[in-house]
């Protein structure tokens, strides 16, 4: 299992086209500077008012399939 910290900033405006499906696939660049893209569903459970904020660890598994994403915290 491989981890990577990333943090992101989209406005509600800007994740809309996410959450509608228009955009299908999130691209970040992690902490260490690789660049991950996975799937844009995985991020809607981080989704307030605002739009989504904050750091975030991303698990993969041994062939870079998602496991899992947790919000480590809101960014201000």
């Amino acid at each position: 299992m491989t981890e990577y910290e990333f943090t992101v900033h989209f406005s509600a405006e800007e994740y809309l086209q996410y959450y509608e499906g228009v955009a299908k696939a999130i691209q970040v660049q992690s902490k260490c500077g690789k660049i991950i893209q996975f799937p844009a569903d995985k991020m809607r459970e981080f989704v307030l008012s605002d739009g989504v904020h904050g750091s975030f660890i991303i698990r993969l598994d041994n062939k870079n399939k998602f496991l899992s994403i947790k919000r480590l915290n809101h960014g201000e």
